[in-house]
């Protein structure tokens, strides 16, 4: 398959574009599009095929539900059974970095939901992601545009590495502003159950869904015949393909710790910035932010596990393990499945 490849910031001077995109997904082709989380890896979320052609191209198992993409959270009604919940939440936090599962419609084939007979919806704050939706005239089942399993990709460059010559057109927005994928909240009446954490963190949803639950699998292993709810949930995800190991315990005996093995060779080390001046002159850095500055770590968290699978000879990684709360606990839950839940406990 020949991928083509295009540059698009305003989608009212890009329009014949956008147009030729969505000519692709209403004949069920896949487009590759940014968002503010990740670059989705779109086809047209009614198309029963066009849904089997997203696993086929990303290599995903088909149990693995996809999100599908609307323009405006209104949208959603053709396709899922809303609540007063669901647009209590889509006040506040749509267009943005959510996604809502709610009870689908027969107008969603199964393959689009993982034979669930839940779908989940999302309305991306991107100005190319909703005008193509737009265009196409279809909602857009996307999950992240990588090879399933691989680190998700925050620029065109990055899924134009996974998917060249697996789809049909590639639209290169510019950096996606968020870095990790939407949090995702399953909806039971009028309780809630976060399934994936995010840039909407507990905290936030809770205004809303005071008795949100978190499920066990955001923090650990999905259990043995487990069934997948959500993308995301399984055991390792987001991997580079060096080994990453995540540091827990007291600050000064971690950086300690990283500062030895940094000098080793074969070692990669994602590293705070205030940790550079102290690391070996020929260590391997891949720098992810500030200690405190969580936004830039989700930002840059993906970016650097690909930035480790370009390096030649590393044969091990190693990271802190960040933090439960806020938008750590987003980070939290995708390190430990880059990792495997691998945790070293430094002492």
């Amino acid at each position: 398959m020949e991928t083509q490849l295009y540059q698009i910031k305003d989608p009212e001077k890009d329009a014949a574009i956008l147009q030729k995109a969505a000519e692709i997904l209403r004949r069920g082709g896949l487009v590759v599009f940014p968002t503010e989380t990740v670059y989705g890896l779109g086809g047209d979320a009614t198309n029963q095929n066009a849904a089997m052609a997203i696993y086929a191209a990303k290599g995903r198992p088909s149990d693995n539900p996809l999100i599908i993409h609307v323009a405006t959270p209104t949208e959603a009604e053709p396709y899922a059974v809303t609540s007063d919940t669901y647009y209590r939440l889509a006040r506040h936090f749509m267009p943005g970095p959510l996604t809502v599962i709610l009870p689908k419609k027969d107008t969603i084939p199964l393959s689009v939901t993982g034979g669930l007979d839940t779908v989940a919806i999302r309305c991306p704050d991107h100005a190319v992601a909703r005008a193509l939706i737009q265009a196409a005239g279809v909602p857009i089942a996307a999950p992240s545009a990588n090879r399933s399993g691989k680190p998700s990709p925050t620029c065109a460059a990055h899924a134009a590495e996974d998917l060249t010559g697996r789809v049909d057109m590639i639209l290169d927005g510019g950096d996606c502003e968020v870095g990790l994928e939407s949090t995702i909240v399953k909806l039971e009446g009028d309780r809630g159950i976060l399934l994936r954490p995010g840039a909407v963190t507990p905290e936030d949803l809770r205004r809303i869904i005071p008795n949100l639950s978190i499920a066990p699998a955001v923090t650990a292993a999905l259990g043995e015949g487990e069934r997948v709810l959500s993308p995301g949930m399984k055991y390792r995800h987001y991997a580079p393909t060096a080994p990453l190991v995540l540091l827990e315990g007291e600050e000064t005996h971690v950086r300690a710790f990283l500062i030895e093995k940094a000098g080793e060779a074969g070692v990669g080390i994602l590293c705070f910035d205030e940790e550079i001046p102290v690391m070996p002159k020929n260590a391997t850095l891949f720098p992810v932010g500030k200690r405190a500055d969580l936004e830039t770590q989700a930002h840059r968290l993906f970016a650097a596990l690909r930035e480790a699978d370009a390096t030649p000879h590393l044969e091990r990684l190693y990271a802190h393990l960040p933090p439960m709360e806020g938008l750590g606990l987003a980070l939290y839950n995708r390190a430990i499945r880059a990792a495997a839940h691998t945790i070293l406990h430094v002492t």
